[in-house]
């Protein structure tokens, strides 16, 4: 006869925080490589550094709104 009380390691395991993390991340790394192919697309005449200066600039925006 139960009182209650259940052995949490057979509940199935649900690593709902760390999968909420790694989305996030997911969805990161694919925003940047998307705007990567944008600017090569659109804006073939940048030179490396102003590449990399607007490529950063997009990752601190994204930042701000990805938390």
């Amino acid at each position: 006869m139960s009182d209650g009380n259940f052995n949490r390691s057979l509940l199935p395991h649900n690593p709902f925080q760390s999968g909420l993390q790694a989305g996030r991340s997911q969805g990161r790394m694919h925003a940047i490589n998307a705007f990567k192919e944008f600017l090569m697309k659109f804006h073939p005449d940048l030179d490396e550094g102003q590449f990399l200066k607007q490529l950063e600039e997009f990752r601190q925006l994204l930042s701000k709104r990805i938390k």
